[in-house]
């Protein structure tokens, strides 16, 4: 299957608010279509500097926003989309083969992100002309010949 930034979605999380705040809880293959394998954060983001940068080939991510604000920036090697993320209870699921790069960090903002796998570093597509070229390759594979 050739993904394309519209397979990209907005997850709406639970969310449990009492006078005394609001909780998000996550579970892996109920609230996101993955198991979740690994977990990490993104905090301490100098002003004007950007994450991200990459795509991968097997692993699935969501990002939510736990706290402040950032955009992710969403490429399928065809279309650009922005995603504005500012709510811990919105996360932004990202399936394999999509380039993403996180730009435009508030203040404190902090990035969460729960991945379908662990690390590793052969499964990351870290050149945006490879990333171009494999997507070609895959789109030309799924195309079938149409009878004249």
């Amino acid at each position: 299957m050739i993904t394309t930034i519209h397979d990209c979605r907005i997850i709406n999380l639970p969310r449990i608010s009492v006078r005394q705040g609001s909780i998000t809880t996550i579970y892996g293959e109920e609230h996101v279509p993955f198991q979740i394998k690994r977990v990490y954060f993104l905090y301490d983001v100098p002003g004007g500097e950007n994450r991200g940068g990459h795509a991968h080939k097997n692993l699935q991510q969501l990002i939510v926003s736990v706290m402040g604000a950032f955009d992710v920036i969403l490429d399928d090697g065809r279309e650009r989309r922005r995603v504005h993320l500012d709510r811990g209870y919105n996360g932004l699921c990202i399936p394999t083969m999509i380039w993403r790069e996180i730009e435009n960090f508030s203040s404190g903002g902090i990035c969460l992100v729960l991945a379908s796998e662990l690390y590793d570093a052969s499964d990351y597509i870290r050149e945006y002309q490879e990333f171009l070229n494999i997507k070609q390759t895959k789109d030309s594979a799924g195309r079938q010949s149409l009878p004249l």
